[in-house]
C-alpha cells in the first residue's frame, strides 16, 4: 500500500506574526473609537486631510451615528477578515523553494562560494556577488524566473555567490572586519576559477561590505557594484535613525561577549519601518488568482523574508551604534582593521544602483555614494528594495542594464568609451534602467 505523501508543515510567518496581527487590529479599530472626536473636528486632525475633512462635515453630520460605527465596524471587520485570509493563505501554501546548490568552490565555517557560471560561461566576466548578513543569500537565487545567480550565465557572465549561512559558533564573535577578511578570500578563490579579476558586487548591506574588500584589493578587481547600498544613515530616514539610536543600547548592551540579535528582533525592525505592510500585502495576497505567477512570487519572496538568520553581536554593535547612530561612514569614521573606509580612493570604474522606491534604504543615503565614488555611474530601477532583483520588473529595470555594464566593463581594459546613455553631475554617466 502507497504511503500517502506528507502534506508540507505550516509556515511560521510572517515574523513576528503577533506584532503585526496586533498592528492591523489595532489601527482598524482605531476608526471606530476616533470616530466620535472626528466628527467635532478635533484640533489634532492631520492638516494634510483637514480641507479634505473640512467638505465631508456637512454631509457627515446628517448621518445616523449608530449606522456610520456600524459601518465602520462593518468595514473593519471585512478588511481584518481579508488580512488574516492572506495570512492562512500564505502559512499553508504548497510551494516550497526546490533549486539545487551548483558548485561550491570554497568553503570558510559557515560560508560557501557557489559557481554559478560553471560550464557554458566559464569563460565570461566573473562577478562574486555579496549579499547582506541578516538574510539568507538566496534572494540572488530565489526561484525559476527570479534568479540573477542563474540569468547572468546566460548572458556571458560568470556568478559566484557568497553565501554567509547561519552564524556557527566562530561567526557569531565575529566583527565586521572578519566578514570583510573573508570577502578578499572568496574574491581570491574565484580568481584563482574565473578568467580574469572579477568584478565585486554588494547587495544592501553587502554593499557595505565589498566596498571595504575593495578597497584594499583594488588591484585584484575589475569594477565595483552596489545595488541599494546604505552610505549616510542620516539622510533620507531621520525616524530610521532615531529608531535605532532609541533602541540600540538595550539590543547591544556593553562587554563581551555581545549575544546575537535574534532574528524577529531584526524583523521587528523592518516592521517598524511601515507598521501597515502586513496589512496591505496579505490583504492584496488574499485577491490574487490562485496559481497565478503573482501568487507564486508572492509566497517565494515572503518565505525569505522570514528566513532570516541571527546578527552576530559585535557586528550589530558597529552597524547600530556606528552606522546608524553616529552615521561613520559618510564622516569617515566608519574604521576597518584600522583605517577608514574611503569610497574617494576606489579608482576603477563603478556602478551605484538605486531603487525608486525603497523603504529599507531610503535612495538620498545610498546616492551620497554616487558623489563619492570618483569614477561612478548610476542605475535607477523603478522599484523596491526587493522587487529590484526579484520583482517581475527586475530583469529590465536591473539585470539587462547590469549585464550590459558588465560586458562593457570587460571590454574596455585602459581608456574607457564614452557614455552609455547621457550623464549626471561630475560627468558621471546614467545608465537607463
Amino acid at each position: 500500500m502507497q504511503e500517502a505523501k506528507k502534506a508540507a508543515p505550516e509556515r511560521a510567518g510572517p515574523r513576528p506574526l503577533p506584532l503585526h496581527l496586533a498592528t492591523a487590529n489595532m489601527i482598524l479599530l482605531s476608526s471606530i473609537a476616533a470616530w466620535p472626536i472626528a466628527r467635532r473636528v478635533s484640533p489634532l486632525w492631520n492638516p494634510s486631510l483637514a480641507a479634505q475633512f473640512a467638505s465631508l462635515a456637512p454631509a457627515l453630520a446628517a448621518v445616523n451615528p449608530n449606522d456610520f460605527v456600524d459601518a465602520l465596524m462593518r468595514m473593519t471587520a471585512t478588511r481584518l477578515t481579508a488580512m488574516t485570509g492572506g495570512v492562512l493563505r500564505y502559512r499553508h501554501h504548497a510551494y516550497r523553494r526546490d533549486l539545487p546548490d551548483p558548485p561550491v568552490i570554497w568553503q570558510e565555517g559557515s560560508s560557501r562560494l557557489l559557481d554559478f557560471g560553471e560550464g557554458a560561461a566559464g569563460d565570461g566576466v566573473p562577478v562574486v556577488m555579496v549579499p547582506s548578513l541578516v538574510n539568507r543569500a538566496y534572494v540572488l537565487d530565489l526561484a525559476p524566473g527570479q534568479s540573477l545567480a542563474r540569468w547572468l550565465p546566460s548572458q556571458g557572465i560568470r556568478p559566484f555567490l557568497l553565501d554567509w549561512g547561519e552564524p556557527g559558533e566562530v561567526e557569531r564573535r565575529f566583527n565586521l572586519a572578519a566578514y570583510i577578511a573573508r570577502v578578499r578570500r572568496a574574491l581570491t578563490a574565484a580568481r584563482q576559477v574565473g578568467k580574469g579579476k572579477p568584478v565585486l558586487l554588494g547587495y544592501c548591506m553587502g554593499g557595505n561590505l565589498a566596498l571595504a574588500a575593495a578597497l584594499q584589493m583594488q588591484d585584484e578587481i575589475a569594477a565595483l557594484v552596489l545595488l541599494a547600498t546604505p552610505w549616510d544613515f542620516h539622510a533620507g530616514g531621520a525616524h530610521q535613525a532615531a529608531l535605532v539610536q532609541a533602541l540600540a543600547p538595550s539590543l547591544v548592551p556593553q562587554g563581551d561577549p555581545i549575544p546575537p540579535l535574534d532574528v524577529d528582533v531584526l524583523q521587528g525592525f523592518f516592521w517598524a519601518l511601515d507598521p501597515l505592510t502586513a496589512l496591505k500585502k496579505f490583504t492584496s495576497f488574499n485577491a490574487m488568482p490562485s496559481g497565478s505567477d503573482n501568487e507564486r512570487r508572492f509566497v517565494a519572496m515572503e518565505d525569505w523574508l522570514n528566513d532570516g538568520v541571527p546578527l552576530a553581536g559585535p557586528v550589530a554593535r558597529e552597524c547600530l551604534l556606528g552606522w546608524y547612530g553616529e552615521n561613520t561612514p559618510p564622516k569617515g569614521r566608519w574604521l576597518v582593521d584600522g583605517r577608514p573606509v574611503r569610497p574617494q580612493d576606489w579608482q576603477k570604474p563603478a556602478l551605484v544602483a538605486l531603487p525608486e522606491r525603497d523603504k529599507l534604504v531610503p535612495k538620498e543615503g545610498a546616492a551620497v555614494l554616487l558623489e563619492q565614488l570618483p569614477k561612478a555611474e548610476r542605475l535607477d530601477a523603478a522599484s523596491g528594495h526587493i522587487g529590484m532583483v526579484v520583482g517581475p520588473r527586475a530583469q529590465a529595470g536591473l539585470w539587462q542594464p547590469l549585464a550590459a555594464w558588465l560586458r562593457h566593463q570587460n571590454s574596455v581594459k585602459v581608456a574607457r568609451k564614452p557614455g552609455l546613455s547621457g550623464r549626471t553631475r561630475r560627468t558621471k554617466t546614467k545608465v537607463r534602467g
